[in-house]
């Protein structure tokens, strides 16, 4: 628990005490948004405000977490160390995209095939890195067996388990990226997903199968290094959320996008809950669902069932102020988490 305390108080420090000098930093360097002319007419003043601030949420969280293991003497884990693989990686994929937005002063970055091969190659990584490295209990990172709330049904072909980890990272990196439009909307439900993935690896170390073998102990080989990596993170977000708050000083951009979205794919595979992160990230599903409905219908139909997609750009076209609609959103994610942390709890409960 301590590890845990550590690594997100470091992580919440150096993020509020850095974020001001890279907000000056950006704006000197006239690192600013770029505006779609096509979204709604009130993100036109947010034109040329810092981005790539997720920067500062990845330097906070690997400082807290590498901090808290020299804190306590302990060393980080080949788990911790493949999520913040991810964590980082797909930062990296997000920054290059930034970059050549800024660079070019356009709001398209990267090609997409070029994205997609950056996604893919950190993607496949650290799918293979997760089922390799087994401990002395035999149990590696993560197994190559779907999961809900534990592992369920045949282990997977190598191949196929990489292309479902693919497909998840892929799939949230870019949800967070949809749902990163209005200030503080994204990081605010990233933050109730990281609460529920520290409390979630903080109760498999207490009912973990190294300690007791019982019919509902969890086979996970790290599970308090996961709820630090967790916690570090939550830290960098909360530190970063005080300057991306309405009015926003500067936005996350894919660096920190990307990186958040791999990242809790990541902690869903180690921890052995990946369908249950379609409940803890409930909102980043809505919003991506918003837009395939809206692609689907203007294709098959020529209509579109929203004004725009995502649909938080729906309910601004409405009239909705920005501040209703992400607090509105985040009451939303709030019970998904509830209700994603409740079936964890009553899936362990003993029958």
């Amino acid at each position: 628990m301590t590890g845990i305390l550590v690594a997100a108080g470091l992580s919440l420090l150096v993020s509020l005490l850095i974020m001001p000098l890279v907000i000056r930093l950006l704006f000197r360097l006239k690192f600013g948004q770029e505006v779609r002319d096509d979204g709604p007419e009130g993100h036109k003043t947010k034109q040329g405000t810092p981005t790539m601030g997720g920067i500062v949420i990845i330097v906070g969280a690997i400082i807290g977490y590498f901090a808290s293991h020299l804190v306590l003497m302990t060393r980080p884990t080949v788990s911790g160390l493949l999520v913040m693989f991810l964590f980082v990686g797909m930062g990296t994929v997000g920054f290059l995209d930034d970059f050549i937005k800024i660079y070019k002063r356009r709001s398209l970055g990267l090609r997409s095939g070029a994205k997609m091969l950056g996604q893919t190659v950190i993607g496949a990584g650290f799918a293979v890195g997760v089922t390799q490295f087994p401990n002395g209990y035999g149990y590696t990172p993560a197994s190559p067996q779907l999961s809900f709330l534990r592992d369920f049904g045949p282990p997977l072909l190598l191949i196929v388990f990489v292309a479902w980890a693919l497909f998840l990272i892929v799939g949230f990196s870019n949800a967070v990226n949809l749902t990163d439009g209005l200030d503080g909307l994204a990081t605010g439900a990233m933050i109730l997903s990281l609460v529920a993935y520290v409390i979630i690896g903080n109760w498999q170390l207490r009912q973990s199968c190294v300690a007791y073998l019982a019919p509902s102990c969890y086979p996970v080989r790290d599970p308090l290094d996961l709820a630090v990596v967790a916690a570090a993170c939550l830290g960098g977000c909360i530190g970063f959320l005080w300057y991306n708050a309405p009015p926003a000083k500067i936005f996350m951009g894919d660096t920190g996008s990307l990186a958040l979205g791999g990242l809790i794919v990541g902690l869903a595979i180690t921890t052995r809950t990946q369908l249950l992160l379609l409940v803890i990230g409930g909102l980043f599903v809505l919003i991506t669902m918003s837009v395939m409905v809206q692609i689907s219908s203007f294709r098959l139909t020529g209509k579109r069932i929203f004004r725009m997609a995502p649909i938080q750009h729906h309910f601004e076209l409405k009239g909705w102020a920005e501040t209703t609609i992400v607090i509105r959103f985040w009451i939303i994610q709030g019970l998904m988490v509830g209700v994603g942390i409740g079936l964890f709890y009553l899936e362990w409960m003993p029958r």
